[in-house]
């Protein structure tokens, strides 16, 4: 979609509201071609039609005005929501009050430019924004220059010292960057053994134990999305709810939780909910979830919906534990929710837990039925690989189950031609050994009863995977039991 649609789109009902009031701002006797493709675009949302928009508004066919009036739309848009929300947020208004500053040393407006600088100041100390302070003090170095009243060596002194604190910080933002990557692009299906996290492992070793460091929130928020990083990305989940309570419960007590700060309490509960539930701690991780609910209410909604999909998340999978009937219900109340649409692993969350919980119910048509509509959306073609390896393994169970033996043969030639880099992966051996099972026993027909066979289910069995059981979509033990017992009989 075009980034002018993508903002235009993206605006709610108070900011397209005050962008009509602004853009009034400018008196004409003509027809107001911005506001009309404004509107158009607002109108036909998804189905916007450009060269139909452009013929529209230049009947003689010239696209040259028209792409001038997009760039004029675009910059007035952009500016709305400046204006609209310079002081909506502590960064923010710390930045605007920076801008300020700037704008008066090109003006020569020496004494101005002191006076916002100081304002910025106060304000990125009291938010411990380390970036902007340094630029400050590269300014306020600048203005040294022009008045005698500012010594450069307080500044300069002022900068080594936020250098040194942000070099610090920024060697843990970098190795977070790179687990929150790997973690994103593998949907948590990745090698528990991971180099960057023992480097993380360091740092946050490192940087807690310096005495510098150490009154510093904003290390301390840094350090525990390190830890929280680094449990996650070992599946340990008990560790990482001990570590939540006690870290929830300190910034809590601490009163370290601000409106700047809120996504990161938002991220909390979320990781709490999901540890309780990981620990089979279902009911403790309902009361979680709405603790969440709440905090996503505080400061006007502020983090709403960027949380409203974690949040249905958490009620899903722990539903799942103790009424699949309601979490199937949930998640189809939630299959055309707008708001949830925008998130980009809406429709593998929604179809695929759908296909899993009728697999598990036993209600397989419908089954397969959701996961052709999990194929067949735009979506999925940017599902990660080793997730899309998982998803057709389920496939060929459920195919297995509603006796599609024919295209069954056809689909597990398919699975090893496009993943056979998967399957040549020691971490996928299980998945590799339930696939030759299943082609000898249901496909060939060899006999369950010879020992070659039994040795060979009680090997797989028996086998863990490295990535730990949660990375089955299903529980393929459980499974091949209940069907070599029906087998049998």
């Amino acid at each position: 979609m075009d980034t002018l649609n993508q903002m235009i789109l993206g605006l709610n009902k108070e900011e397209i509201r005050f962008y009509k009031v602004y853009s009034s701002r400018i008196a004409s006797n003509q027809p107001r071609k911005d506001i009309e493709l404004f509107d158009l675009i607002r109108k036909e949302r998804e189905q916007f039609n450009e060269d139909a928009a452009c013929t529209k508004l230049y009947p003689d066919g010239n696209k040259n005005p028209y792409y001038r009036l997009k760039n004029r739309l675009k910059s007035d848009v952009s500016k709305s929501l400046m204006v609209q929300h310079f002081e909506d947020e502590d960064v923010t208004q710390a930045i605007n009050l920076y801008n300020l500053a700037r704008h008066y040393m090109a003006k020569n407006l020496f004494s101005l430019a002191e006076h916002f600088l100081g304002k910025a100041e106060k304000r990125a100390l009291a938010l411990e924004n380390l970036e902007l302070l340094d630029l400050i003090y590269t300014e306020y170095i600048r203005l040294s220059q022009e008045m005698l009243n500012i010594n450069p060596e307080t500044y300069i002194l002022k900068r080594q010292e936020n250098e040194a604190r942000l070099k610090s910080i920024r060697q843990i933002d970098d190795i977070l960057a790179t687990v929150k990557y790997k973690l994103k692009i593998t949907q948590n299906f990745s090698p528990v053994d991971n180099p960057v996290v023992d480097m993380l492992q360091e740092t946050v070793q490192r940087l807690t134990d310096s005495k510098e460091l150490k009154g510093s929130s904003a290390l301390r928020f840094k350090i525990y999305q390190a830890v929280s990083q680094i449990l996650l990305q070992q599946h340990d989940y008990p560790n990482l709810e001990d570590y939540l309570r006690v870290t929830y419960g300190d910034f809590e007590r601490e009163k370290l939780f601000n409106k700047s700060n809120h996504q990161t309490k938002l991220q909390m509960l979320t990781y709490m909910v999901n540890a309780l539930f990981k620990n089979n701690k279902t009911e403790e991780s309902l009361v979680w979830a709405e603790k969440l609910k709440a905090g996503m209410e505080e400061f006007d909604g502020l983090h709403y919906d960027r949380f409203l999909f974690f949040y249905y998340n958490s009620l899903v999978i722990n539903y799942s534990k103790v009424d699949m009937e309601k979490a199937v219900a949930t998640l189809e109340a939630l299959e055309h929710n707008e708001k949830l649409k925008k998130t980009p692993f809406y429709i593998v969350f929604v179809y695929l837990n759908l296909a899993i919980f009728h697999f598990d119910m036993g209600n397989h048509r419908e089954s397969i039925k959701r996961l052709n509509q999990l194929y067949l959306h735009e979506r999925f073609e940017n599902t990660a690989v080793p997730l899309k390896f998982r998803i057709a393994i389920l496939e060929v169970l459920i195919r297995l189950e509603l006796g599609d033996t024919d295209f069954l043969d056809y689909r597990m030639k398919q699975i090893r031609k496009d993943f056979k880099e998967q399957l040549d992966n020691q971490e996928n051996v299980r998945e590799a050994m339930l696939l030759n099972l299943i082609s000898d026993m249901f496909l060939k027909g060899m006999s369950l009863r010879s020992e070659e066979m039994k040795d060979r289910i009680k090997l797989f069995t028996k086998t863990t995977s490295p990535r730990g059981e949660d990375a089955e979509l299903v529980n393929y033990n459980g499974w091949l039991e209940r069907k070599l017992a029906t087998k049998t009989k």
